[in-house]
């Protein structure tokens, strides 16, 4: 069975057929750098790697790039509150955000190209466009005329008519028409700026997506995705740019997911509700967010409230437990029985579930459906007296294969309180001095592999963890 993607420039399920066989060129919307990252910005980091992860599993060389916008009012605003300069602010933020996908498990991608890496390829990529005549130079700024690009509202089905009842003309902007946007700005007194045939100044938010897309891939490509807030205008002007620039189609496939609302409401920092990813995976682990994001279609909204995260802790639990009596049962037992087919059977067909579910628009939500499937037929396996070892094998393999394909960790070390460590160390003073060295080494490695450091002191055995 083929995969099959709703493109949101179609509004429709399509079979996936990339540019070139093989070989996919994914190209994903990435954060403004000013603060770290909230929840709203998370759902499509997971969700996307979890479409790139199937996307290989399933064969395909996936080139992989997500961009950081590095220079923006925001950024600039910023940095000025801080007394920062922008460079300064925008790496720290970086690293950041670095270090929240990886905690949510995330791989980074193969490219994470910066707006102000690219200068040169901006101001030559709106050159072009002067030259075209579908852009023009406004006292320092530069516009891009929304009206000449005959396709302007496809992506978010809406009609240049309707969208000029909305469209308005701010102070200081000096523009032809009110649905024009800025591809050049000029720099105010006191900001970071560039050169350019047009002045000092710096580039529009949208222009850089354009550029970044067609210096990493060419004209076309085959999957660009983002979230539903970026529909209108960000992607719609991305395609007015682009497709001016070459005259050929942008993106093949367009994908989009829903919303994050907090307890029901709309996350704003207006109503107190703004949640960021930074703050939470300290109290929440970061996996059971991944889990939890995972728990709903990625076009659908999906609500953050306590009682749904709890479950979707209990339900991780569960899939973990599975796997963890499993492995206590292949370690503990010999083979006692013959190999059990039925199993086998349904390991195969739990398998194909999964692969069609996520062939099916990558539905994580049915995916997750099959790990349950699994977990249940795992733990009627180990009511049974006797067990076969390569039965409880495979049952751990498909288990952590199809959880890998979500980023998902089913395999994890626990982490022993205070009062169980002290335990153990007691129990290895006494095997120490009761000349059982097989029990105090059994606990020493144990404690090893927990990363606790013992340490021999002449107040006796202190410990911390390493």
């Amino acid at each position: 069975m083929a995969i099959q993607i709703f493109n949101s420039l179609t509004r429709e399920k399509e079979n996936f057929v990339p540019i070139e066989e093989g070989k996919v060129r994914m190209y994903v919307c990435g954060p403004t750098v000013y603060n770290y990252i909230h929840i709203g910005n998370a759902r499509p980091v997971i969700v996307y790697d979890t479409v790139r992860r199937y996307l290989t599993y399933r064969g395909f060389k996936v080139d992989y790039v997500s961009n950081f916008t590095d220079v923006d009012d925001k950024i600039i605003k910023a940095a000025n509150e801080l007394g920062e300069e922008v460079p300064e602010l925008t790496e720290r933020f970086i690293n950041a955000y670095f270090e929240d996908i990886t905690a949510l498990g995330c791989q980074k991608a193969d490219s994470h190209p910066r707006v102000t890496e690219h200068m040169d390829a901006i101001i030559n990529f709106i050159a072009v466009l002067v030259e075209k005549g579908f852009a023009y130079e406004s006292q320092g700024d530069v516009y891009y005329r929304t009206r000449k690009f005959k396709g302007y509202g496809k992506l978010s089905h809406q009609s240049v008519d309707d969208l000029k009842i909305g469209a308005r003309i701010e102070t200081g902007e000096k523009k032809e028409d009110a649905l024009d946007f800025a591809l050049w700005k000029a720099a105010k007194p006191g900001e970071i700026f560039w050169e350019s045939p047009w002045g000092e100044g710096r580039p529009g938010w949208h222009i850089e997506c354009s550029v970044m897309v067609h210096e990493h891939f060419g004209d076309t490509i085959d999957i660009h995705a983002g979230g539903q807030d970026l529909t209108f205008p960000h992607h719609e002007n991305e395609i007015a740019q682009s497709e001016a620039y070459t005259e050929k189609q942008f993106a093949n496939y367009w994908m989009h997911n829903g919303y994050i609302n907090i307890d029901n409401e709309k996350m704003s920092k207006s109503l107190g509700n703004f949640i960021l990813v930074h703050d939470i995976i300290q109290q929440i682990d970061p996996q059971v967010l991944r889990f939890f994001m995972l728990s709903v279609h990625y076009r659908h909204p999906i609500n953050f409230a306590q009682d749904l995260v709890e479950a979707a802790q209990n339900g991780l639990d569960r899939l973990r437990t599975s796997r963890k009596n499993l492995v206590h049962r292949l370690e503990s037992t010999a083979n006692l029985a013959e190999k059990n087919e039925a199993i086998f059977e349904t390991i195969e067909a739990e398998r194909q579930n999964f692969t069609s579910a996520m062939d099916d628009d990558f539905n994580t939500a049915n995916a997750i459906a099959t790990l349950f499937a699994l977990s249940t037929a795992a733990n009627k396996y180990l009511n049974e007296d006797n067990t076969n070892e390569e039965t409880l094998k495979a049952l751990i393999d498909v288990l952590d294969e199809l959880a890998g394909v979500l980023g998902i960790i089913l395999n994890v070390k626990e982490e022993l309180l205070d009062e169980e460590i002290d335990a153990l160390i007691a129990e290895r003073q006494q095997a120490r001095k009761d000349r059982n060295f097989a029990r105090s080494d059994e606990i020493r490695d144990q404690l090893k592999d927990m990363n606790i450091i013992l340490e021999d002191t002449r107040q006796g055995v202190r410990w911390k963890r390493g």
